[in-house]
């Protein structure tokens, strides 16, 4: 594996397009689109898709095979893998199918900070985002019947992972809205303050 290579979600999914057929970027989007994969990385940056591409091409794992032009659009580069880039792939792979890694979402560190916000208002926002959440899940279900009917369960196994994901933090999220409108879990500014007098060390001059 090419050792400046950086493993990434976006270009994991440009090698593996890439390992089917050799393709322009635009046709890339095109296809990911069709199958759905904005569910599971983001491709709705253009200027990120490109400079994917670019860093794929700068480590060898990706080379131009040639130049097309479809009507009076403008050139198109047609990109082929490399055998560096066959290895780099399954490596991604397999590191990322084997290896948990931290992930940084905004939601946990929102939560980290709710105790800032008043109650009624914590409570609002987390509502807001349980509906959101909800209806999520109803969308994600009926893709999964709809490509049920069609597709092999292999082919539609991150559908179902993300159904699960998204139930998750519904469940818990429904639970803490729950236990605070139940008063088993309250705040106040002058309760925090306290706690964080309590918790703080003694500051040095």
């Amino acid at each position: 594996m090419n050792r400046e290579s950086r493993p990434s979600p976006l270009g994991l999914v440009v090698l593996g397009l890439l390992l089917e057929a050799r393709m322009h970027p635009y046709e890339m989007q095109r296809l990911l689109k069709e199958r759905q994969k904005e569910r599971v990385v983001n491709i709705g940056q253009r200027s990120s898709f490109y400079q994917t591409i670019n860093r794929l091409q700068r480590d060898g794992l990706i080379v131009a095979h040639r130049t097309v032009r479809e009507g009076t659009r403008p050139d198109r580069t047609v990109y082929e893998i490399t055998d560096e880039g066959r290895r780099t792939f399954h490596g991604w792979l397999r590191r990322m199918l084997a290896a948990p890694r931290d992930v940084f979402p905004d939601f946990p560190v929102a939560v980290s900070y709710l105790p800032l916000l008043e109650m009624r208002e914590a409570v609002e926002l987390l509502e807001t985002r349980r509906d959101a959440l909800a209806d999520e899940l109803s969308e994600v279900e009926a893709a999964l019947a709809a490509g049920g009917a069609v597709l092999p369960r292999l082919m539609l196994l991150e559908e179902e992972l993300r159904r699960d994901v998204v139930a998750a933090e519904l469940r818990w999220l429904s639970a803490l809205v729950d236990d605070i409108d139940r008063g088993r879990i309250t705040w106040s500014a002058e309760a925090l303050a306290d706690q964080i007098a309590r918790l703080s060390p003694p500051r040095t001059t």
